[in-house]
């Protein structure tokens, strides 16, 4: 196996030594820091806009609880038809009129609100509104009714229901949203590696394969031992780009956060407020027991396990296809059906493995190894038995050995077809050389 490590080299060494691949490396996470600092900055602007909003209050209920904001003015109008409140507003540039009815009756002044403005107004602000007033005019309506408001107040009761299995482990809501976080960004990020280096790898194959390189160096190497080195050099390059990515990204953000001001937790008004009233209970805290709680052990471990697992299930098989082409174009009706197991498992776990992570469903598909790497990496963080991610692993395995066998075979055989487009059929019988 020591022309192994000698491929494994050199496909490691053309990858990140490859211009194209050196400029995208680094502009790559560059441009998307840009694009996110341009939306951020433009967010900012939109959210720092000062607004001043009239409000002509003809039924008395409403225009005290309007109170004016650092981004937003509230300009109550007095003595003064909606005509003329209309005319004022226009005369003036304010951003909009809010006109609320004089009637006795509360039904009917809730179902003739109106907004007036020049243009269509923020979602945000109209929600805002809605709340407030839907609030006041429901108090007021108890009040009407003889109700007391304080009691109602006073009667409200704040119910957390605490979770905790029958041998004692206690969980959470942010417990849970912590476990489908880490199981969405596992099952994300080994769907982008794959369709990201599965294609570079059929890409190398398909060059070499077309330059008539591949006639030489298999003269001297085994088509297994090829094939192997693509695979494992490629991903070593794409771990290297990886690494580079997030280093720069991180830079990037520090310095335009520290340097140009520019916030990436940038929030309309109103989510800031919800975010200011959360951050006055003890959340933070519970987020804190939440992360300890999950299982970073076997996280760990599981993810590295499944991740290079399904990686180099599904590169085994981009090579194969790479060997059976001549160019990118045939490749279409090959890789349609491997992405398929691989679509069909992120829409499981999201679907599935979020509601019930240990269903019959969720469970099943954590065995099927095309499949496992991205539904048991979901399942893992809601407590899977040990026994269950070993054989699931074991599959994984199982199968990957068989695929390298599978693909070897057609690795053999297509790297030396050239001027013809081969068929499922043909594929099969390339099996029995």
């Amino acid at each position: 196996m020591n022309h192994l490590s000698l491929i494994i080299k050199r496909e490691y060494l053309t990858k990140v030594r490859n211009k194209s691949f050196i400029v995208m490396t680094i502009l790559s996470p560059l441009i998307m820091i840009a694009l996110i600092a341009v939306v951020a900055y433009l967010s900012q602007l939109n959210n720092n806009k000062h607004r001043t909003i009239a409000v002509l209050d003809e039924s008395g209920f409403v225009s005290d609880v309007l109170k004016s904001t650092d981004h937003v003015t509230y300009d109550v109008l007095q003595d003064m038809s909606l005509d003329d409140a209309i005319a004022q507003v226009k005369a003036k540039e304010e951003y909009g009129l809010l006109y609320v009815p004089g009637n006795e009756n509360i039904e009917d002044i809730s179902g003739h609100i109106r907004f007036y403005s020049e243009d269509s107004p923020s979602l945000t602000i109209i929600s805002d509104l809605e709340g407030r007033l839907e609030q006041r005019l429901t108090d007021e309506k108890l009040q009407l009714g003889g109700v007391d408001l304080n009691k109602i107040k006073m009667s409200k009761t704040n119910v957390s229901i605490a979770q905790e299995t029958f041998t004692g482990e206690t969980s959470s809501k942010i417990d849970n949203i912590l476990k489908l976080s880490f199981g969405g960004i596992s099952g994300y990020l080994l769907f982008m590696f794959i369709i990201i280096y599965g294609n570079m790898i059929m890409r190398s194959v398909i060059e070499e394969k077309t330059s008539r390189i591949i006639e030489v160096i298999i003269s001297s190497v085994k088509p297994i031992q090829l094939m192997m080195g693509k695979i494992i050099g490629t991903s070593l390059a794409g771990i290297t780009q990886f690494v580079v990515w997030t280093i720069l990204g991180g830079v990037a953000l520090v310095i335009l956060n520290s340097i140009f001001g520019i916030s990436f937790s940038s929030q309309p008004e109103m989510m800031q407020q919800a975010a200011q009233h959360a951050g006055n209970s003890n959340e933070v805290q519970m987020v804190i027991e939440a992360f300890y709680n999950l299982p970073i052990a076997n996280l760990i471990v599981a993810f590295m396990c499944f991740f290079l697992g399904g990686y180099l299930l599904y590169s085994s098989l981009y090579a194969a296809i790479g060997a059976a082409v001549d160019n990118e174009t045939d490749t279409q009706q090959f890789v349609m059906p491997i992405l398929m197991p691989l679509i069909l498992a992120v829409y499981v776990g999201v679907f599935t493995v979020i509601e019930d992570p240990h269903g019959t469903v969720s469970t099943v598909f954590s065995f099927i190894p095309f499949t496992s790497p991205v539904v048991m990496l979901m399942r893992i963080p809601f407590g899977v038995p040990m026994w269950q991610q070993l054989l699931s692993l074991g599959l994984l395995i199982g199968t990957f050995m068989f695929t390298v066998w599978f693909a070897a075979k057609i690795y053999r055989v297509g790297i030396l077809m050239y001027g013809k487009k081969p068929t499922y059929k043909e594929l099969f019988k390339w099996l029995k050389y």
